[in-house]
């Protein structure tokens, strides 16, 4: 049985998945982490 077979295509959008999904929480986290960390950074953007 070959149930494990994947085309080009097949395995080239689960690869686009991945680095979609990659990218999305890369900037999610980023989008997080400086919500989070605002309160303590001060006011950077007064002083340039």
């Amino acid at each position: 049985m070959d149930l494990a077979y994947l085309d080009a295509a097949s395995g080239s959008l689960i690869v686009q998945a991945i680095v979609a999904g990659a990218a999305g929480a890369a900037v999610f986290f980023k989008l997080g982490w400086r919500r989070i960390s605002a309160p303590f950074r001060g006011r950077q953007s007064d002083k340039a």
